[in-house]
């Protein structure tokens, strides 16, 4: 009993280390926001906070369909449809979503 106790918690702890590294990075996010959407929505804290965290979900769910429609038309289109986007897209959308409006949260920094 005391092994499969022992060896059920290895996995449960392998699993937690790999889901960890496999989630996206707030900072990256954060960092992608300064550099990409600060000159439009302004600093971190005020652009997050556009929207709630249930509205960023939104916005990024079925591959980020709807934030792409609402650039269309702006300086921002080109970053939306391009391959900058679709790779920061996850880490974008927990840095949003971590700092929603209704989060709490606010930004260390921009």
């Amino acid at each position: 009993m005391k092994r499969q106790t022992s060896v059920l918690m290895a996995i449960v702890v392998a699993l937690g280390l790999m889901a960890t590294s496999a989630s996206a990075d707030i900072k990256k996010g954060q960092k992608g926001y300064l550099k990409t959407c600060k000159k439009c929505h302004g600093n971190g804290t005020k652009g997050a906070a556009m929207q709630t965290q249930g509205a960023w979900e939104e916005l990024f769910a079925n591959d980020a369909t709807l934030i792409k429609s609402k650039h269309t038309g702006t300086k921002g289109e080109k970053f939306f449809g391009g391959k900058k986007f679709k790779k920061l897209a996850p880490h974008l959308k927990d840095f949003l979503y971590q700092y929603g409006s209704d989060s709490g949260n606010v930004p260390s920094c921009g």
